[in-house]
């Protein structure tokens, strides 16, 4: 836990630090001129797209590459083929994306706490490793190590998206009506995940204990 916060508080400070760094002067790259080539960046295989004029006019003259067909010019998107959207979509899986994004969204919590003191840095990202290391149960649940990895994963998947859930600005509305007044806001998060990792580590001793009762019986 300690090394766990460690590394947090220091990944925080240098990126809280790096702000002040000047930003390199570097001349910027024109991107999107005349044929600029769309394509899927995982699958080379897919219908290609060279917009003739560039990202100036997306919707004007276009060369089309279907495989399996020759190639085919249209002076519109109003075409007979089915013209894959410009830009393409994202093809990232959904539960790799939505835990990018809740990773991204608890780091931005994380260097605001920093920004607010040390104290406050302390009891969020303090509570929150707490939460972490008690999913250690999870890794040794059953004697399936590739199901205690799959547990272990949903796991640290939910106690990120609890986090962002919790952080939302509705939610602290919420909580602060509930509270009424009675304790800040800010300390709410961090009693329920110390809350629910004590829960979690009791239930984790009692199982050891029980364990070893019947190993000596």
């Amino acid at each position: 836990m300690v090394l766990a916060f460690g590394f947090c508080f220091c990944v925080s400070f240098v990126l809280n630090q790096w702000k002040s760094v000047p930003p390199a002067k570097s001349k910027s790259i024109q991107l999107g001129e005349k044929g600029v080539i769309l394509s899927n960046s995982f699958n080379r295989n897919f219908t290609s797209v060279v917009l003739l004029e560039g990202t100036a006019n997306p919707l004007g003259p276009r060369v089309t590459a279907i495989p399996g067909m020759p190639l085919s010019y249209h002076e519109t998107t109003s075409a007979d083929f089915e013209l894959p959207p410009v830009p393409f979509g994202d093809d990232t899986p959904w539960f790799i994306k939505s835990f990018s994004i809740d990773i991204r969204m608890n780091a931005e919590m994380f260097q605001r706490k920093l920004t607010d003191g040390f104290f406050s840095y302390l009891i969020y990202v303090g509570s929150f490793v707490i939460l972490l290391c008690a999913i250690g149960y999870a890794v040794k649940f059953s004697v399936w190590p590739l199901a205690n990895l799959f547990l272990a994963t949903l796991a640290f998947r939910g106690i990120f998206a609890f986090s962002s859930f919790f952080n939302s600005p509705e939610m602290q509305e919420t909580i602060k009506s509930f509270l009424n007044n009675k304790m800040p806001v800010t300390f709410a998060l961090p009693l329920l995940f110390i809350a629910f990792s004590f829960l979690v580590h009791l239930y984790s001793f009692l199982v050891f204990i029980a364990k070893r009762k019947l190993e000596n019986d």
